[in-house]
């Protein structure tokens, strides 16, 4: 009787504490990314031609660096358009930036005559609509993680209006419609900043260093549609 009662307390006692751990892991909030200028338009210049933004500097802070300021590691890869055109790509899948989640994806500033090679070395190859992702050797996801971030894309999980970025970023210097889907694009050279406005779709906002700018707006505007 003794050891039934002293069974049954030792049971009680292991509910009780699994119930305390689990009614605080219900309480704790969902996990929120705080560093220094967190929101997507808090953008500075360290100097002329570079660009800050979420407390990364491009053109010098490396993915590494990134992954312990976001808390989080980035999944690499390397991408291969229908085109030939080959970058390496890190992936954040959702971070929540002061109460804004986001995904994001980053370009890292990899020497193009290095690509190839990095792409033959690859372990896996999967295809997309759009090319082809190559998962990376071991020990050229290493090196490729010491290299600087060269372009940040970030992709809000809700719809932002866009009276909101006219707000915070001001006028555009130039507006530029994709003929074949109709999307149309705010450009700000200055602060290296183009908005991507789908209509009912969800903005994709795309951060370089101002001196890399033409990267982003030469093909829009040698295929697009200036807009007044």
């Amino acid at each position: 009787m003794v050891k039934n009662q002293m069974d049954k307390k030792i049971i009680l006692s292991v509910v009780a504490v699994a119930i305390g751990v689990i009614t605080l892991l219900l309480m704790m909030p969902a996990k929120d990314v705080n560093i220094p200028e967190t929101l997507p338009w808090k953008i500075s210049h360290p100097s002329p031609d570079t660009t800050r933004v979420f407390g990364i500097t491009l053109g010098q802070t490396t993915l590494n660096q990134m992954d312990h300021l976001f808390g989080e590691q980035a999944e690499i890869s390397l991408f291969k358009t229908t085109e030939g055109k080959m970058l390496i790509e890190g992936f954040y899948d959702e971070l929540n930036f002061n109460g804004l989640k986001a995904k994001f994806v980053i370009t890292l500033a990899v020497p193009p005559a290095e690509l190839p090679a990095i792409y033959q070395r690859g372990l896996r190859i999967n295809g997309t609509p759009s090319g082809k992702r190559i998962t990376l050797s071991f020990d050229d996801t290493a090196r490729v993680r010491e290299a600087a971030v060269a372009s940040i894309t970030y992709l809000p999980s809700a719809r932002l209006e866009d009276a909101l970025f006219a707000k915070r970023f001001g006028q555009a210097e130039q507006r530029i419609k994709e003929k074949k889907t109709g999307t149309i694009h705010w450009l700000y050279p200055k602060l290296g900043l183009d908005i991507t406005l789908g209509g009912s779709e969800k903005s994709v906002l795309q951060y370089v260093a101002p001196r890399d700018f033409a990267l982003i707006s030469a093909p829009l505007l040698a295929q697009g549609e200036p807009l007044p």
